[in-house]
């Protein structure tokens, strides 16, 4: 009766039927001289560290200018990078997925105008905000886990030792001077869900010791039961301790 009463027809199951609804479909994101020419494609060549150009059958060309971001934006950033996209690129952007941003527009003299426009925003200390690269024989994004600022069984945080690594590196993002491609990742625990196996380098964090129980606050920070159901090998157990005098629950 429950299916009678919301408008279910047992007899056509197909009438009234929503389906669609997932995302929209992907095309509709497509800046016009991608949907345009979209798998007539002929060729593509890297014009310098962080610039493609993308030629169609039609002789429409497409130049992507791709800089660095990050896993984890400020709203801030998210906001800057979308002004950017409504100056140069009619509102289009997109995200690779190693967290690098891509901005496309149809003419040579557009890429130039949103490339220097891009190298000039700098932060207060001086680096860049938006720092064009990442493309051929240099060194990509990398690609993490989700650390400490979302995730509860990492041996590691990630954000802080990308930047470190990047830091060290950037030079080669800048440019295309390896041999070959090179795409680093890092992984806050063996779990891996950042996929550090498919890269050339990876970081793994490992536990190497129990953790420290604090009993005073766990069962003020956290449900004692979530703990115990968060460990994959159920070494966590629920247990009462004796805190102060007084009878506290914990895990052991």
């Amino acid at each position: 009766m429950a299916f009678i009463s919301s408008g279910y027809n047992p007899a056509k199951p197909m009438e009234a039927r929503i389906t669609d609804i997932g995302p929209h479909k992907y095309n509709e994101y497509f800046p016009p001289v991608i949907k345009n020419n979209f798998g007539k494609w002929l060729y593509h060549e890297i014009l310098e560290p962080g610039v493609l150009v993308h030629v169609a059958e039609s002789g429409d060309k497409c130049f992507t200018v791709r800089v660095g971001g990050t896993r984890t934006m400020s709203i801030t950033h998210i906001r800057e990078l979308c002004d950017i996209a409504d100056k140069h690129c009619g509102g289009y952007l997109r995200w690779t997925t190693r967290n690098n941003i891509e901005f496309m527009v149809d003419s040579e003299a557009g890429m130039k105008a949103l490339r220097d426009d891009l190298n000039s925003r700098k932060f207060n200390g001086g680096s860049f905000k938006f720092p064009v690269g990442g493309t051929g024989a240099g060194i990509s994004n990398m690609v993490h886990t989700q650390g400490w600022v979302h995730c509860h069984t990492p041996a590691t945080d990630a954000s802080g030792p990308v930047k470190a690594v990047m830091d060290a590196v950037f030079d080669d993002f800048k440019s295309m001077r390896l041999p070959a491609p090179v795409r680093i990742a890092l992984a806050c625990c063996i779990n891996m869900c950042g996929a550090v196996h498919c890269s050339d380098i990876g970081l793994v964090g490992i536990h190497r010791k129990p953790p420290m129980v604090d009993h005073e606050w766990a069962d003020q920070l956290c449900e004692i039961p979530l703990a115990v159901s968060a460990c994959p090998t159920a070494a966590v157990r629920p247990t009462k301790v004796e805190y102060n005098g007084n009878k506290v629950n914990s895990i052991a």
